[in-house]
């Protein structure tokens, strides 16, 4: 069963100017993420979907193949997203697509491989699609007042609230024919693949990658590291920033 990445890019972006060509990891987000999927022995094609002949030349220098979209099916105007994800589906060859964004930067390839070994029995067990999800726990509001806990006695830590899932657009991946039949890159039944929070950054703005650039030679286990160790006498030492001693 073979597997195809697909990079989607276009020329345009209306929050960061020529995002997908931002300077990232010695390079920029498009070869960046050509390089990583290059490592991940179990896709057996990288197929970069874009308008822009700048970034198609980009991918073919670097070892891609090339898919040149129509600029009605980037413009965010004539086709729906639902038609686009359809064109380019259509477009490619292989049993399952990877879509795989270049604005998640920190999905590294053992990250890809991790996923598509689950992939498959997550198939097996009924699941249409596979997801990368970041868990939140967080205060949310909507106009009508509060939408996952409740004002005063009731209030509980945020430790306790129920889980919340966003999308992070770093990995989904699903039988190619199903994506042309649904017009989208994921079913109503995906099986939730959770990315930690370093891993689910997603480039939307400048803040974004700047981020993205801070956490990129982070080891992944520095969420989970105590940052501050404090002792009897006041001294505290920064456990991630070299083990600094200080006097409080």
């Amino acid at each position: 069963m073979s597997i195809t990445a697909i990079i989607p890019v276009r020329a345009g972006s209306r929050r960061l100017k020529n995002k997908n060509v931002a300077p990232f990891a010695g390079t920029n987000l498009l070869i960046n993420k050509i390089e990583q999927l290059k490592k991940v022995n179990e896709v057996d094609n990288i197929v970069v979907s874009s308008d822009s002949d700048i970034m198609l030349e980009m991918a073919r220098r670097n070892g891609a193949e090339t898919h040149k979209r129509a600029p009605e099916y980037c413009d965010e105007k004539t086709k729906s997203f639902g038609e686009v994800v359809r064109h380019i589906a259509e477009s490619v060859s292989g049993d399952h697509i990877l879509w795989a964004t270049c604005t998640s930067p920190l999905v590294f390839p053992n990250v890809y491989k991790r996923a598509i070994q689950e992939y498959f029995p997550a198939l097996d067990a009924g699941y249409d699609s596979l997801v990368s999800f970041e868990i939140i726990k967080r205060y949310l509001w909507n106009d009508n007042g509060p939408m996952n806990y409740e004002l005063g006695l009731k209030h509980v830590p945020s430790q306790q609230l129920p889980n919340l899932y966003i999308v992070t657009d770093g990995i989904l991946l699903a039988p190619r024919e199903k994506m042309i039949e649904w017009s989208y890159f994921h079913g109503t039944n995906p099986y939730k693949f959770i990315l930690d929070k370093r891993t689910s950054v997603d480039i939307d703005d400048g803040l974004d990658l700047v981020n993205a650039r801070a956490w990129l030679d982070m080891d992944e286990t520095v969420s989970h590291i105590e940052p501050y160790s404090i002792d009897d006498e006041g001294t505290y030492v920064d456990n991630i920033h070299g083990g600094g001693v200080h006097n409080l």
